[in-house]
């Protein structure tokens, strides 16, 4: 008697989200306003203004630019607003935030320009076992972007996962 293993799991309808998987181009350059500072920590602004509008921002042209203060500096929000308009200007992609939050937002990009015909009445799972971890309104974004059109979603991996909706 012979018995044929069988892998249901590659079998199955299932479709797996990974956000990792949405993160497909992740270089960027990070632009640190520090050195702009007085002693590092205090933004003068005729200071900062007069530096923002002396540099060549043409340099960081073709590349993706965070804009982020690397201290602890209180930095008022127009001084990242001011350099992401002059960047914008000179035809710059750029985010105001540090990496883990340009993720964030990478992600919540495609989950808005996701494509509901590839999961409509289709199994979703949602990894849980990823090499990192993501803001818990990712989660959120993605649930209501897809719950409308999908049969099921659950959360984990498709050999161990926990039921989160059910189509009725």
């Amino acid at each position: 008697m012979t018995f044929e293993i069988k892998n249901r799991i590659s079998e199955s309808k299932l479709i797996t989200i990974d956000f990792n998987d949405f993160i497909t181009d992740f270089s960027f350059e990070n632009f640190d306003i520090k050195p702009w500072l007085k002693d590092g920590l205090v933004l003068i602004e005729k200071d900062f203004r007069e530096k923002v509008k002396g540099f060549n921002w043409t340099n960081l042209k073709g590349k993706k630019v965070s804009i982020i203060c690397s201290n602890s500096a209180i930095i008022p929000d127009w001084a990242f607003m001011l350099v992401s308009s002059e960047l914008t200007k000179a035809g710059v992609d750029n985010f105001i935030g540090d990496e883990k939050s340009y993720k964030d937002y990478l992600i919540n990009e495609k989950i808005t320009n996701f494509d509901l015909d590839s999961v409509s009445n289709k199994p979703i799972i949602i990894k849980g076992c990823a090499d990192e971890q993501f803001n818990k309104f990712i989660y959120s974004q993605l649930i209501q972007k897809i719950q409308g059109v999908v049969s099921s979603i659950m959360y984990g991996e498709a050999c161990s996962s926990v039921p989160i909706f059910k189509k009725k």
